[in-house]
């Protein structure tokens, strides 16, 4: 995939729309609506509705999402702020995103609400090429997966001075010569969308699982094996599915961990998030 150079440009969001407006026509659509409803096949595996008969397997549990652990896997919760003080310190915030990463790679996983007929991946990854072609100056390319049609993107991210020393030693060695010179590097990310019975699953890959096969099939094999719970009640499409803090988080809080590691950072980092669905 060819990517030419882009000016640097802040990280693109969706523009929210009516509340009130997608409340009251989710709970029309789901009042009418019959059973049927898009989902993986069963023939294909996950992602599974928790009303599916899925396989057993130690899994975190983050509310509406139920991720597998393996040896190797780091997991952190990203969390939006909700409530700052009068510097702007966050004080309070509700988890928006898991991240899950394995060696150089990271996956993020969010789940939205969807309507009862239809999915929305497919407008979804129109927006999403949309909005990093024109607001991020990023190139896309749509391309086949496991799972599905899929999104490539590039996306400039700057080389300033600062971003240089707060990076690891041998991170710093590995960039280019004259991405340094030029200031920037791109930034490839792999968008993975799956329509489920009243729900969608977004991952967005970033690191070497974007090209490597064999970091790529580990994170590959957690998300074929995630549970999304829905839920019963009404919510507009594209409001994104409670997310909670696993009790194993402040379990492992200053132990050692040998099978899994569970790693929180700075809650408030949003990591390799590109766009969010509103």
């Amino acid at each position: 995939m060819a990517f030419g150079r882009r000016r640097q440009a802040d990280e693109p969001a969706k523009g929210p729309e009516s509340a009130d407006e997608e409340t009251e026509v989710a709970a029309s659509a789901e009042a009418d609506a019959d059973d049927e409803a898009p989902k993986q096949s069963a023939a294909e595996g996950g992602p599974w509705d928790s009303e599916d008969s899925y396989p057993e397997m130690q899994r975190f549990d983050f509310g509406s999402l139920q991720v597998p652990v393996a040896p190797g896997l780091g997991f952190q919760v990203n969390i939006e702020p909700t409530q700052v003080d009068e510097e702007g310190n966050p004080l309070d915030g509700r988890p928006v995103a898991v991240l899950v990463q394995y060696e150089q790679s990271a996956m993020q996983l969010q789940a939205f609400a969807a309507p009862k007929r239809s999915g929305i991946w497919v407008d979804v990854r129109r927006e999403t090429a949309k909005d990093i072609q024109e607001e991020a100056e990023g190139q896309t390319q749509d391309q086949e997966g496991p799972f599905g049609p899929e999104l490539l993107a590039m996306v400039p991210a700057a080389l300033t001075d600062e971003v240089l020393a707060e990076m690891p030693q041998e991170i710093r060695e590995q960039i280019p010569a004259e991405f340094i010179e030029q200031g920037w590097a791109p930034q490839v990310y792999r968008f993975i969308g799956v329509d489920g019975p009243r729900w969608f699953l977004q991952a967005v890959v970033q690191g070497a699982a974007v090209e490597d096969e064999e970091q790529w099939q580990v994170l590959e094999d957690v998300f074929r094996n995630i549970v999304v719970v829905r839920g019963e009640s009404p919510m507009p499409p594209r409001e994104l599915l409670e997310l909670k803090i696993p009790k194993e988080f402040n379990e492992a809080d200053g132990e050692d961990e040998e099978e899994e590691k569970v790693e929180t950072f700075n809650p408030f980092e949003r990591g390799p998030e590109i766009t969010e669905v509103r």
